[in-house]
């Protein structure tokens, strides 16, 4: 890269040809990554049928990739703030890649899921990468509407990824929704080597957390399968799972540049807050992993009928979630965090509703509808007291965390929920048995949700200012779209609710 085009970082103008292929190249690479994960929950069935998996390996199918990239997301920021966004975006964005061509091809269900957790990784390092090049790259003036596009961008493949997905599988077969990754990764990896000015932080310093980044996978993947796991190996993943904890917990205490810094929950708010993420995307994950078993498995729904039963909820937030976040800044976070999760249990109690020979009309798309009108309620503030529970010089590191604890939440509840509920083994095949078990799947989705609102009506604050540091106007990036560093606490500040 010539020097010229390294002085560009911080310079760019959003209007400027450049600044428009920086900003397609984020949407490109954040979409590779939103389109799998909302396309492979409709492929489960097929891909159990096809290569002969059990509920718990089509489990670990979805938890090996929540794994590696909840355990090294923290780690793919530093590394990128520290060797160059631009370098470790396209690093990650080709390992994804490559990942998804070792998935679709995978011959067997236990190759799928070593290629999963290798997805991970990749998602680990472009997922960061994506948001971290706007804010380093575009003028401090561009960035908030940068980001506000490219959320409301990557909103658009994330809503047309379950009907991708239901076409994919429906059509060509599941191993589209893999292969479908590597023409968007060329696109993407060109368009930046040629388009990307490269950026670092050139104050990042002090050696890497790599001991804890690797307990924290390593006490995740022990509980995982404690979760999933037989009689005769659960208590032992269980016991690795405890010591790896105690010791993530006293390497962290005791690092010199941490990769959790512990200081962080001193704030109470912030503490609760992250709680209150694991609920809520632990309930709307368990209930996502068994929708899709249920309308295809038992409803008798195509794989594309399938995909437009989540559909609704992500165009809801799509639409809404701009108006969700000046609502949060107008009267303050806990009746929003109260509101939009009981909202959402209420949404998921409708799901109640389907079973054999059931209507996407009056039994799915109302249950979904309300399901994501109070996600959406919730999100924007959800991801705005994370961030100013701290001061403003770390929000991007708060942004991180809470982007962690959504995939905890998520990972732990696909892994706890099935046996939780009564399925296991070859039962997911059985129309009957997956339908007594997505009803009480259902109770405890709902139930997770309703905690997270009484949680957050105590311990959320009611008033609309900050917690801690200054104060910060306009929508922030969802939780599946984190920053990094004090770079993203900058666009945050900058141009209030365009953002959104």
């Amino acid at each position: 890269m010539p020097e010229a085009r390294s002085r560009q970082a911080g310079q760019v103008r959003l209007a400027d040809p450049t600044g428009k292929w920086v900003l397609g190249t984020a949407v490109l690479g954040s979409a590779m990554a939103l389109l799998d994960g909302t396309a492979v929950n409709v492929a489960l069935p097929h891909i159990g049928k096809d290569l002969n998996a059990s509920l718990a390996a089509l489990q670990w199918v979805v938890n090996a990739y929540l794994l590696t990239l909840a355990g090294l997301i923290l780690l793919g920021g530093a590394l990128g703030d520290r060797y160059g966004r631009r370098r470790v975006f396209v690093i990650g964005v080709t390992w994804f890649a490559l990942a998804s061509a070792v998935c679709g091809l995978a011959p067997n269900i236990e190759v799928l899921i070593a290629a999963r957790a290798l997805q991970g990784v990749g998602g680990a390092l472009l997922t960061p990468g994506s948001l971290s090049l706007l804010q380093a790259v575009f003028r401090p003036e561009d960035r908030a509407r940068a980001v506000g596009l490219w959320s409301g961008l990557g909103g658009v493949s994330g809503a047309l990824g379950p009907l991708l997905g239901g076409w994919l599988v429906g059509g060509p077969g599941w191993r589209w929704v893999f292969l479908i990754n590597l023409p968007l990764a060329v696109i993407a990896v060109a368009v930046a080597l040629r388009h990307v000015p490269e950026n670092r932080d050139e104050t990042a310093t002090g050696r890497f957390d790599m001991l804890g980044a690797g307990l924290a996978a390593l006490t995740l993947g022990a509980l995982t399968a404690a979760l999933t796991s037989g009689h005769g190996l659960a208590p032992w993943a269980g016991a690795l799972a405890l010591v790896g904890g105690v010791a993530f917990y006293l390497t962290e205490r005791r690092a010199h540049t941490p990769i959790l810094p512990l200081d962080l929950f001193s704030a109470r708010v912030f503490g609760m807050v992250n709680l209150a993420t694991v609920l809520i995307y632990g309930g709307l994950s368990g209930i996502l992993f068994f929708l899709v078993l249920q309308l295809q498995i038992t409803a008798g729904f195509s794989p594309l009928m399938a995909g437009l039963g989540t559909m609704p909820l992500t165009v809801l937030m799509l639409l809404l979630s701009s108006r969700a976040a000046q609502l949060g800044e107008r009267i303050g976070p806990r009746i929003p965090l109260t509101v939009g999760p009981l909202l959402a249990a209420a949404g998921l109690l409708l799901m109640l509703r389907i079973g054999p020979g059931a209507s996407y009309l009056v039994d799915v798309l109302p249950a979904s509808v309300l399901l994501g009108l109070g996600m959406t309620l919730l999100v924007a503030p959800l991801t705005a007291t994370a961030l100013n529970a701290v001061e403003t010089r770390r929000a991007g590191l708060a942004s991180g965390v809470n982007n962690a604890a959504a995939r905890t939440g998520s990972l732990l509840v696909v892994a706890a929920l099935p046996a939780l509920v009564g399925l296991s083994g070859e039962e997911y095949r059985s129309g009957a048995a997956v339908n007594s078990a997505f009803h009480r799947a259902v109770w405890v989705c709902a139930g997770l949700m309703t905690a997270a609102g009484v949680l957050s009506w105590f311990t959320m604050p009611g008033a609309a200012a900050p917690v801690a540091g200054a104060p910060r106007r306009g929508a922030l990036p969802s939780i599946d779209q984190p920053c990094r560093g004090t770079d993203c606490a900058e666009s945050v500040d900058t141009e209030g609710s365009e953002a959104a």
